[in-house]
This record gives C-alpha cells, structure tokens and sequence, in this order.
C-alpha cells in the first residue's frame, strides 16, 4: 500500500487525475484519503491455500469485485493502471483486460495474486535485480527499486535524537512487527528489555495487539525506552536507531537501505515464504542477520549482543545495506507508467 501511495503522490504532482481502488475495512480508506486521494472500495477475497468451507463465499466476493471493477473503468476510463499486489487487484485486473497497466513487485519473490497480475501488465517494476528470475517475459522488467515515503526522508540522525531526547553517547535499537505488531517480537522483548536498557536506548513499536500488554509491563522503566502502538513519525525512528530488529516485509528493502540501517530480520512463519525470501537477499549480502521465530527468545539477546561486541561488524552491516540504496523508485516508476501512457 505505501509503495502505490508514494507512486501515486509522485505522480499528482504532474496533474494526473487519481482513482484509488482498494478493498474494505482496515486502515487503507482512511490513509487514502488522508493523501487526498479520492477512493472506492470492491469486495475481494483469496482463494489460495483458503479452506474448501470458505471458498465458495470467496469465489462470490470475487465475482462481485470483477463486476463492481467494471463499473468502475467504464465510469473513470483511466488511461492506465498501477498495481501493487493484493486480493483487490485480480477482478480490477481480469476486468481491466487489454488496458495499459504497470505492476510493481514490492518483495523479491512475487506471490501467487502478483504471479496472475504480471499476465495482463504492460511493464512490470520491481524492488531488486534478482525479481528477474520470477517473470518469463524479461522485455516487462525494470528495476526500479522500493519507493520511498517522502515523509522518512525528512529525518535524519540529529533530528531523530531530538524527537526522542535520546543521547547520542548511547545505541539505540528498534523493535517493530507492523501495524498490528508482532507478538513474538514483542515477547521476546519484555523477556530482555531490563538488561538490554543498561546498555541501549529501545524504541519499542508494538503494533495495537499486544499494546495494553506492553504498556503495564514497562511501565517501570525510564527515560531509555520509548514505546508506541503505532508512530506517524516512523522516519524518526529509522534515522535514530542503530540496529533494526523486525519481520520482513518488503518495506524493509527500501526503509533500511535508505537509512543504512543493520538488521536482525525475524520472517513471519506462518504465510507464503516472502518474508524468508527478503530475509535471505539482505543477509546474503551482509546487511542483516536472521533469526528464526521459534527460537527468538533463546537467541535474540545474544545475537544483539555479538553485533555490537564485534570489532567492525556494526559498521559492516551499515555499509552492506546502504550499497543496496535507491533513493529515486518513484520517480521510476512514475516514469515508466508516463511512458506507457504516451506510447
């Protein structure tokens, strides 16, 4: 979703008339329209993996989706279309066949809704060279990189110490899981977080899940801990810290390289296997460390240990991730979508 709505910010700069088209409930209706961005809403669901008693209920929401994104197109007649994944985007995208469209791969591996889309695309834009590998038709494939908020690149290290009344003599480490959170990282937290604020300052992101949890928990500590169920000001978070400890979505191929910032990257072990794919890219390449989910209590404060008490390896980690940097994706793909409408 902020991939499309960093695009889409890019590219009303340029006088283009905006349609989003998203799907109901959740935080998505109200971020749109916080853009400015006018929004309609079609019923969609999955069908992979989903248990039989579900699918027929499923197959009805997606006929009705492909009915409704047609009523759409013939009102709007849009000149081209963006997409970005999701179980809204296969009735849009059956219902938008033979229009000129451009689908961005946000993570390494396409899933099974972004493999169907890349069917009907004129262009495909993707995060990371090795994307390439998952598409048969080589001609569509750009690499674009992951866009960027404009919002996080107003941050930087001092203005980051600044918003949390951090000292700059001290680590600082981030802990996030996502809007809803991640339970386990935030378990594994509580278990460390009074031997990890002798030698750190933490910012604890906890996601709305285990919010009320958390907040009685660390009620106790001081000045060093920052915790938030959910922060507008993310960037300043990103720019602060010195090592990320996180899932990994596919934010975290662009968010972190931006900021050149190591991380410990913890992959969601119960969905398709992307987050694992993400995770391997940047530890391949020495920018992150993985962990698996089930042992994160025994390893976590270890691992965060052996980063910073070995010689060189902090620094290393920052270097490795700020080579894989794309600061202009946006203005790529914002590019690419031009090209296909002038074509």
């Amino acid at each position: 979703m902020y991939p499309a709505l960093t695009v889409s910010k890019t590219l009303s700069k340029s006088g283009h008339q905006l349609l989003w088209v998203g799907s109901e409930g959740g935080m998505e209706a109200s971020l749109v329209e916080r853009a400015g961005i006018p929004f309609e809403v079609i019923p969609a669901a999955g069908v992979h993996g989903v248990a039989l008693a579900k699918l027929p209920g499923n197959i009805r929401r997606l006929v009705s989706g492909y009915q409704n994104a047609k009523k759409i197109l013939a009102k709007f007649q849009p000149d081209v279309l963006l997409f970005t994944g999701g179980y809204v985007a296969i009735p849009m995208a059956l219902a938008a066949r033979g229009r000129k469209s451009l689908l961005f791969v946000p993570d390494i591996e396409p899933g099974l809704a972004l493999k169907t889309l890349a069917r009907f695309a004129s262009i495909i834009a993707v995060s990371a060279e090795k994307s390439r590998k998952f598409f048969s038709n080589q001609k569509k494939v750009n690499v674009t990189g992951y866009p960027l908020r404009d919002e996080l690149k107003n941050w930087d290290k001092a203005s980051g110490l600044a918003f949390f009344k951090f000292d700059p003599a001290i680590p600082t480490i981030l802990f996030q899981g996502g809007s809803s959170g991640a339970r386990s990282i935030n378990q594994a937290l509580l278990g460390i977080l009074d031997k990890l604020v002798e030698y750190y300052q933490v910012i604890h992101l906890t996601g709305n899940l285990d919010w009320e949890t958390v907040s009685k928990q660390t009620a106790h500590l001081g000045s060093r801990y920052k915790a938030f169920n959910y922060l507008h000001e993310v960037g300043a978070a990103l720019a602060v810290a010195d090592l990320v400890v996180s899932r990994a979505g596919a934010s975290c191929l662009g968010e972190y390289p931006y900021f050149s910032l190591p991380a410990i990257l913890i992959p969601y072990p119960y969905a398709w296997r992307y987050q694992k794919v993400n995770a391997d890219y940047l530890a391949e390449r020495g920018a992150a460390v993985i962990l698996d989910d089930a042992k994160l209590g025994q390893e976590l404060l270890p691992t965060i240990e052996l980063i910073f008490s070995e010689e060189g390896k902090l620094a290393e980690m920052s270097q490795a991730m700020a080579a894989l940097r794309q600061t202009d994706a946006a203005e790529k793909i914002a590019a690419l979508i031009n090209g296909i409408v002038e074509a």
